[in-house]
């Protein structure tokens, strides 16, 4: 179970909890799920909102194989190749209309991901039981 909470004296998230709180048997942490295909071709090359919803489809595959759903998660790390606040806003919003909105989260704009043409990456804590 986890309990998502927001602090008094803090100003209100924009879709995040400040801190999440579970109870469960079973700590699933995830790499950092990539916008890949099946076969590994980059999906949406330059399109950040395609490779978040890719990236999103991949997180949950994971957290399936490992027991888990995306309501399970505590906290996610959501990295976009940007220095532009309108790219970062945007990926922002596809994460805030999936599974794991409520979760505690951290939002950065990095220079570089792993694969060529890579603009976003997502890796989450999750827990179960």
């Amino acid at each position: 179970m986890t309990e998502h909470i927001n602090a008094s004296g803090l100003s209100e998230p924009p879709g995040y909890s400040h801190a999440a709180v579970a109870t469960g048997e079973r700590l699933v942490l995830t790499a950092g799920a990539v916008p890949l295909d099946p076969n590994g071709d980059l999906v949406g090359p330059g399109d950040f909102a395609a490779q978040t919803r890719q990236v999103l489809e991949n997180l949950g595959l994971a957290l399936e194989a490992a027991g888990a759903r995306g309501g399970d998660v505590l906290k996610t790390t959501v990295y976009v190749v940007s220095e532009n606040r309108a790219d970062l806003s945007e990926v922002w919003r596809v994460v805030q209309e999936s599974e794991v909105a409520a979760a505690a989260s951290t939002l950065l704009g990095v220079s570089l991901l792993g694969y060529e043409g890579q603009l976003v990456e997502i890796e989450a804590f999750a827990v179960t039981g």
